[in-house]
């Protein structure tokens, strides 16, 4: 698909058009910038259409209502008319992918690994270890940080091995913060190997005060993400100019949660907390300005 791919890069280049008003909402809900609006243009609504596809994928496998592994087979093969120069894809998220993936080249795998972590989500409920939750996290967040890369022209082994683990570390902080509306949908993330060694039960993340023995739990898995996103500095540094601003945004959003989630004690059954806005900032300028 990556050779179909540059079949239209000699094409006209077109700007992809802006988000939808709802998309913009739904972007401002995340714990991140998808898009900062110092960012040039074009760059910010090849975000923008990465972000769009990403939601859409996870609206199916979330809210959607029938056969969601059925909906899921027909948004692949939706997005499959990205690749091609006829026809064009129907869905409304995917048309303004095209112009991305004319501009960049990008590959069909990374969307598709998306498409496959909503699969897996309508068939598994949980994961006994750390390790299979990786797993998970390989195909529902690493393939995002890839494309933002892939964009930027600046996807080096390094750099993605980095990625890599700033984006399992953001997956896995919305896992701490959407704890209870993960159970609602019948779903646990959180490792259970984790949850025995604290004496958590699932039943406890079904209650609207969260125990003491949960908050130990979280606190615990907050730490196994903030150290992941030490592979946030320096994969800023490696960047520059609006991509520097771009990957910074991203990997400020991740400290701002663990700000967020370590103020509010990690009491997140009752409310999901978020990183305010003047912390994002404020560690978004602390990473560009890094040398060290």
């Amino acid at each position: 698909m990556r050779g179909a791919a540059g079949s239209l890069v000699a094409q006209p280049r077109t700007v992809t058009t802006p988000a939808p008003v709802a998309q913009r909402r739904r972007e401002r809900a995340e714990n991140f910038p998808v898009a900062l609006r110092l960012l040039p243009a074009e760059l910010r609504a090849d975000l923008h259409a990465i972000y769009g596809v990403a939601r859409a994928i996870d609206d199916l496998g979330d809210e959607a209502a029938g056969d969601r592994l059925a909906l899921l087979d027909g948004f692949d093969a939706d997005l499959q008319r990205v690749w091609r120069a006829e026809p064009d894809p129907e869905h409304p998220t995917l048309r303004p992918l095209v112009g991305t993936v004319r501009r960049h080249d990008l590959p069909i795998g990374p969307f598709q690994a998306l498409i496959e972590a909503n699969r897996v989500d309508q068939v598994r409920s949980s994961y006994p270890t750390w390790a299979e939750l990786r797993g998970y996290c390989a195909l529902s967040a690493e393939p995002v940080g890839r494309l933002v890369l892939l964009v930027l022209d600046a996807a080096t082994p390094e750099r993605v091995a980095l990625s890599d683990d700033v984006c399992t570390a953001l997956q896995l902080l919305e896992h701490c913060q959407d704890v209870g509306e993960d159970r609602r949908r019948g779903r646990t993330y959180l490792p259970l190997a984790d949850l025995r060694a604290h004496g958590v039960s699932r039943t406890d993340l079904d209650l609207p005060v969260t125990s003491y023995a949960v908050r130990r739990l979280l606190a615990a898995e907050v730490a196994r993400a903030e150290a992941l996103l030490a592979s946030g500095p320096p994969l800023v540094r490696s960047l520059t100019g609006a991509g520097r601003w771009a990957v910074a945004g991203f990997v400020a959003g991740g400290f701002a949660t663990v700000e967020a989630l370590r103020h509010c004690d990690f009491d997140v059954l009752a409310a999901a907390p978020r990183p305010s806005r003047s912390a994002t900032v404020r560690h978004a300028a602390r990473l560009v300005g890094s040398r060290a």
